[in-house]
């Protein structure tokens, strides 16, 4: 699965008195630490402000607040998702005297500027803004996709849809992270991975939609239809959404005191690699079948949605059992597995096998966007820092996708061809999932039965 101050921006002034004890409940060992003890204590003053139990935790305005966030995520990581679609159809016909590198770059573009441009929203959020940032991320989005209808050259098509509609994305990314810690305590995880699955959703119903239209009504109306639905969509998401509380208190913008947590500076490493290699599988995979003879671009195309429908359940899965167990624990072994599915992509000559591996992709690799946000808070010491740690964490995130998917599009044009680029990916992914467990490590020890 990416923000400055998204957390801190979403913590309720009641949660920030709270006073969080240690988290690594033992299983089975030596340490005794009873599991009770998450039960939270608030200050005794005179002027503390309510407590915990006034968060709702559940009930119909909660949920209705997962499904506005849904839509967010639907309409900003969705459409992100939904450009291997666009891709295929660049190299091909609009943009077919660029190299896939250079058109990699407008995705990366956009999922960069989608993470990058929290640094600025996430205080915006803080100050109670936030159904301008809804209707200006509504508006971006909207118009960045009408106008990369009418797009006939590469540079138009940086502008509309990688620049105006990554902005748009990243303003409605922040709020759809941010407001749930408002109204869920213990059902957040769960809350959070069913609100991140709608870039799945988005992911899968957006390239269908572009791949059946385009060749009967043409580029220019079928990518119009994508940004009406986009439209009515956010129409709902602004009728059923809102913040409960606002923050009184500035946030800073960087926390020198990570450089001496190396704890957080390993999973800060475990990000970077991570969103530099998860995206070129939904980047290539459509290629790769097409240019292996396994399947036809008609039916090729079907992989990408298969990818992000593994994905739906990879985000609201792992998040279930993360509330359990912990989010490190969790993924740990996802990342492993993901890791392992790329290196066998390698050997997928056959339909059936490039189908699972689309599939077992998805689904793994869902934990590198859901689970990332649980693991910071958990590693964070003071919950007055969690917002600028997300924020510089992401930030990191977002270099590592503007890098990465141009350099797996690079590594196309070499001899290896696919079998650089998936080198490529199983290295990064493989060097973020090494440092999960040197991050698990740093927080836990040798001791395996513990919440992490």
């Amino acid at each position: 699965m990416s923000i400055q101050n998204v957390c801190q921006s979403a913590i309720s002034p009641q949660e920030r008195e709270i006073e969080f004890p240690v988290e690594n409940t033992v299983v089975g060992g030596s340490v005794d630490i009873d599991s009770k003890s998450e039960v939270l204590s608030t200050p005794l003053s005179e002027k503390a402000k309510a407590p915990i139990g006034d968060i709702p935790n559940g009930g119909f305005i909660s949920w209705l607040q997962v499904s506005g966030s849904f839509i967010l995520f639907f309409n900003s990581w969705g459409i992100s998702n939904t450009f291997g679609a666009f891709e295929n159809y660049y190299v091909g016909v609009q943009l077919s005297n660029k190299t896939a590198s250079d058109i990699a770059w407008i995705g990366s573009i956009q999922s960069f500027l989608l993470l990058i441009i929290g640094v600025v929203t996430g205080p915006v959020f803080d100050q109670g803004y936030f159904r301008l940032l809804v209707i200006i991320g509504s508006f971006l989005t909207v118009f960045g996709m009408m106008m990369t209808s009418l797009c006939t050259q590469y540079w138009q098509v940086i502008l509309a849809q990688a620049v105006v509609t990554g902005l748009g994305s990243g303003c409605l990314f922040v709020p759809s992270v941010a407001v749930l810690p408002q109204y869920f305590t213990t059902k957040r995880i769960v809350a959070t991975g069913i609100s991140a699955s709608g870039s799945s959703l988005g992911g899968v119903i957006y390239p269908i939609i572009f791949h059946r239209l385009q060749p009967r009504i043409g580029f220019g109306w079928a990518t119009r239809i994508i940004a009406f639905i986009m439209l009515g969509t956010q129409a709902y998401a602004l009728a059923v959404m809102k913040v409960r509380t606002k923050s009184a208190d500035r946030r800073k913008f960087f926390d020198a005191t990570v450089f001496h947590d190396p704890t957080y500076m390993a999973f800060t490493v475990v990000v970077f690699f991570g969103f530099v290699g998860v995206y070129i599988p939904f980047y290539y995979i459509e290629g790769y079948a097409v240019h292996k003879g396994i399947f036809s671009e008609v039916k090729a195309f079907y992989l990408l949605s298969l990818l992000n429908g593994g994905s739906i359940f990879g985000r609201i899965f792992p998040n279930l059992l993360a509330d359990k167990i912990g989010p490190l624990n969790v993924f740990a072994p996802c990342a492993v597995i993901a890791m392992i599915v790329v290196f066998t992509w390698l050997s997928s000559t056959t339909a059936a096998s490039v189908i699972l591996v689309a599939f077992f992709y998805g689904f793994f690799s869902g934990s590198f966007v859901s689970l990332p946000p649980s693991v910071l808070i958990s590693l964070s010491p003071d919950m007055k820092v969690i917002g600028t740690r997300l924020g510089m964490t992401f930030a990191v995130a977002g270099l590592g996708l503007l890098i990465g998917t141009p350099i797996a599009g690079a590594l196309l044009n070499t001899p290896a061809r696919y079998t650089a680029a998936i080198l490529f990916c199983g290295a990064t992914v493989g060097a973020a999932t090494i440092f999960v467990f040197v991050t698990r490590f740093l927080k836990t020890g040798m001791v395996l039965k513990v919440r992490a």
